[in-house]
C-alpha cells in the first residue's frame, strides 16, 4: 500500500488486511522495486507450499467405515492428547505413518515439528549421525532428528531395523531426555515425544537378542494396531474414490469413475502390499485410462493381470482347463470360484455375500456345503 497520509495505525491496519508492506510518499523507485520483488517472491513461495501440499495428496483422515478403522480412530483420539510414547504395529504399506501424523494433528504438539526417521532406509553407520547430529569441530554442524523434533514429535519408522548400539543410546535419551552429538561432549536437552512403528515381530526379535526388551517397553507404552487391507476390504471403495480424487488433482486431469466389475476385483484381491499397493494400482489405472472416454467408468479389463486373476472369467477358447470339462463340472467349478471370490471380497462375511449375490443366507450355506467350500 502506498499513501501520502499514512501513520503507524494505518500501516498496521493495511498489513493486517493483507498488504505485504506499507510505503509512505515520497519514496524512491528502487525501494518500491525491491519491496515489490520481495512481495512477488513471498507470494511465489506461498503458492509453492500450497501446491506441494496439494500434490503430496497427504491427508490425515483415516479413510474407511469398517469396524477396524473405527476402532483405530477411537484409539488415536484417546492417545493423541497425552504425552505417552506410542508404538504403531501393522504390516508394510498399511498406513502406519498416516496414523502417526493423525496423532500429531490431534496432539498438543500439533504446531511443533513432526520429524520422520526411517531406520530401514539408513545404514547403521549413518544412523547415529541422522539421529543425534554432529558437533561442528571446525566443519559445518549437522542437526539431528532429535533436535529438529524439539517440542514436537519424532516418528521412527521400522524401529526394529535400528542397530543394537543405537538402541542403547536411544534408550538413554528416553530416560534422560538429553544426549550428546556425534563427536561432541556437550549435553543437549530436548523435549520430544517419540512415536515408533514396526511391521516385524518384536517379541521374537527380543527372544533372539536382536532388540532390547527394556527399549521395547519404553517405546510401546501404548501399542496401536493398524489393520492390513485384507482385514478391511469394505473400505476399498472409499479408498479408491479418495485416491482417484488425489491423483486427478495432482495430475491436473478429470476424476474418473471406477466400474462395479473393477471394484469387485479390487475388493477380492489379497493386497500383500496393503494400502500402498492399492494406491499404486489406482494411479496406474488413471494413467492407462487417460486416453479413454473420460465419462466412461474404468472397467475390470483395464486392471493388471496379477490383480484381475482373482476373479473367474467367462470361459473362452483360451480356458482349455474349463473347456475340457463337461457342462455340469464346469458350472460347479465356476460357482465355486465365484463364491470363494465373493466371500473373500466381503472379508468372509456370509450375510453381506448372500445379500450381494441375491441368495438367502441359509441357501448360500447349503450351496457352499454342496460345493465343498
Amino acid at each position: 500500500m502506498i499513501s501520502g497520509h499514512g501513520n503507524i495505525e494505518t500501516a498496521v491496519s493495511a498489513i493486517r488486511r493483507g498488504a505485504y508492506d506499507f510505503i509512505e510518499k515520497p519514496f524512491k523507485a528502487d525501494r518500491l522495486i525491491l519491496i515489490a520483488e520481495r512481495a512477488l517472491e513471498t507470494s511465489k513461495l506461498r503458492r509453492e507450499v500450497s501446491d506441494l501440499k496439494l500434490r503430496s495428496g497427504e491427508t490425515f483422515d483415516l479413510i474407511g467405515m469398517s469396524s477396524a478403522m473405527s476402532q483405530l480412530r477411537q484409539t488415536i483420539e484417546r492417545v493423541a492428547p497425552t504425552n505417552s510414547r506410542v508404538m504403531i504395529i501393522g504390516p508394510s504399506g498399511s498406513g502406519k505413518e498416516l496414523a502417526a501424523r493423525a496423532i500429531h494433528a490431534l496432539s498438543a504438539r500439533k504446531s511443533a515439528p513432526f520429524v520422520t526417521l526411517s531406520a530401514a532406509n539408513i545404514t547403521p553407520e549413518r544412523m547415529e549421525i541422522e539421529l543425534f547430529g554432529t558437533e561442528s569441530n571446525g566443519v559445518e554442524r549437522k542437526v539431528g532428528a532429535l533436535e529438529e523434533a524439539h517440542r514436537g514429535i519424532l516418528y521412527i519408522d521400522e524401529v526394529a531395523d535400528m542397530p543394537r548400539e543405537t538402541q542403547n543410546k536411544i534408550l538413554r535419551v528416553l530416560v534422560e531426555q538429553q544426549f550428546e552429538r556425534v563427536g561432541g561432549t556437550k549435553r543437549v536437552k530436548v523435549d520430544v515425544r517419540i512415536i515408533s512403528s514396526t511391521s516385524q515381530n518384536l517379541e521374537a526379535m527380543i527372544a533372539d537378542g536382536r532388540f532390547r526388551e527394556d527399549l521395547y517397553h519404553r517405546l510401546a507404552v501404548v501399542p496401536v494396531m493398524v489393520p492390513g487391507l485384507a482385514e478391511r476390504r469394505e473400505d476399498i471403495p472409499y479408498l479408491v474414490d479418495n485416491f482417484m480424487k488425489q491423483i486427478a488433482r495432482q495430475a491436473g486431469i478429470k476424476p474418473r469413475r471406477i466400474g462395479d466389475d473393477a471394484l469387485a476385483v479390487l475388493q477380492a484381491h489379497n493386497w500383500p502390499g496393503n494400502v500402498r499397493q492399492l494406491r499404486n494400482n489406482v494411479e496406474r489405472l488413471m494413467i492407462l485410462a487417460r486416453g479413454d472416454e473420460v465419462d466412461a467408468p474404468i472397467t475390470a479389463d483395464l486392471l493388471p493381470a496379477e490383480i484381475g486373476d482373482v476373479m473367474p472369467r467367462t470361459p473362452n477358447k483360451s480356458d482349455q482347463h474349463i473347456m475340457a470339462l463337461p457342462l455340469r463340472e464346469a458350472r460347479e467349478q465356476f460357482e465355486k470360484d465365484y463364491l470363494i471370490a465373493q466371500i473373500n471380497r466381503f472379508g468372509g462375511n456370509i450375510s453381506k455375500t448372500a445379500e450381494f449375490i441375491g441368495m438367502e443366507r441359509s441357501a448360500l450355506h447349503r450351496k457352499l456345503k454342496s460345493l465343498g467350500v
